[in-house]
């Protein structure tokens, strides 16, 4: 009789894992689609309204405006610059 109810123990153990696994997954894959959702809007230029475009100057990522009316940089992409510019 105890043997039986270590196996269903181990067994109610191995369901809830098993739950706690999907709930998981189920949520990372809610959270993934919310990144590609984010990644899929873009970015305006606050002076003319233009959609930035990607570009890469000296290896140093760029998001800039079309109509040449600015560029922005991230964090890290600034950090690069400013490292590249001192080493001048």
């Amino acid at each position: 009789m105890a043997d039986e109810k270590d196996r269903f123990g181990e067994k109610m153990h191995h369901r809830e894992k098993a739950q706690e696994d999907q709930w998981a997954r189920q949520h990372d894959a809610e959270l993934l689609e919310k990144i590609r959702q984010k990644g899929l809007t873009s970015l305006h230029c606050p002076r003319c309204n233009s959609t930035l475009v990607d570009r890469v100057h000296s290896g140093i990522h760029v998001l800039a405006c079309p109509k040449d009316e600015g560029a922005w940089l991230e964090s890290k992409s600034l950090e690069m610059f400013l490292e590249a510019l001192m080493k001048k």
